[in-house]
């Protein structure tokens, strides 16, 4: 079965990894310059490394069809720079995932393949895409939905530890953008950690860098550069989160019970 994601971020990365040890690897697309923030979990750092390991999985940069095959061969995600989704049509996937989490449709449909999952808002089950995944976290974090929309986005973050907007890092001007720590590392509130153009930015709150933008990247006034986990625990940094997990599931789930009702082989 060929399965197709769209976008690379640490939500992303979790789906690929659950169904990389389910026994499918997938193919996964990215824009030239990913904006992740937990990029010790996202496999979009591969298009700034080469490759990018997240919990035993790999991920590898390639540039054609025929080497993302060489690497699914060796057991290892590939992953190619199409933000326009080109490949599609060579490819043709079994499984289209619209996985970037942009709160809107970039573009994808019904008939973009056999079998074709939205992540979040933006999309509508059963007109543009056959299924919508819930990715608000709470009660209904990880719901399939057949006919309708998922919760419209809020622009409001989830609340860890009793946080939530304040765990945000936003730049405080445009410019380029050049931290001065690293993901995993303890900060205080007030403590500068990066700097966007020449102003410098600080966190809100005590707690760990659990994600931090790509330096040398330019960045927009507001825009989301980094995020601070008040639980302060360094190793859950480099560890796929709960919700990230979550919605890995749910695309299994969703995957396995259309074959199931089609009757398809896997």
């Amino acid at each position: 079965m060929k399965v197709l994601i769209k976008g690379a971020g640490d939500l992303a990365t979790g789906i690929a990894h659950t169904l990389c040890q389910a026994g499918i690897i997938p193919l996964m697309t990215e824009i030239d310059q990913p904006t992740a923030i937990r990029r010790t979990v996202a496999f979009a750092e591969a298009v700034y490394c080469g490759e990018q390991k997240v919990e035993d999985v790999k991920s590898v940069l390639v540039d054609n069809l025929q080497a993302a095959y060489e690497q699914q061969a060796c057991g290892n995600i590939p992953l190619i720079i199409d933000p326009e989704l080109q490949i599609l049509d060579e490819y043709q996937p079994d499984v289209l995932i619209e996985a970037t989490l942009m709160k809107y449709n970039s573009g994808i449909c019904a008939d973009s393949a056999p079998l074709v999952i939205g992540m979040g808002p933006g999309f509508y089950a059963g007109l543009d895409v056959d299924v919508v995944i819930e990715t608000m976290r709470g009660h209904d974090l990880g719901r399939l939905i057949f006919l309708g929309e998922a919760i419209p986005n809020t622009d409001t973050p989830g609340v860890i530890d009793g946080r939530s907007k304040e765990r945000l890092l936003k730049s405080t001007s445009a410019g380029v953008f050049r931290p001065l720590r690293k993901i995993s590392e303890l900060v205080k509130a007030g403590e500068i950690v990066a700097y966007c153009g020449d102003q410098p930015m600080v966190a809100l709150i005590d707690g760990c860098l659990r994600g931090l933008l790509h330096q040398d990247l330019v960045v927009y006034q507001g825009m989301k550069v980094g995020d601070v986990d008040p639980r302060g625990i360094p190793e859950n940094c480099f560890t796929i989160s709960d919700k990230a997990r979550a919605l890995g599931g749910a695309v299994l789930t969703a995957i396995l019970g259309y074959y199931n009702k089609s009757g398809k082989q896997i």
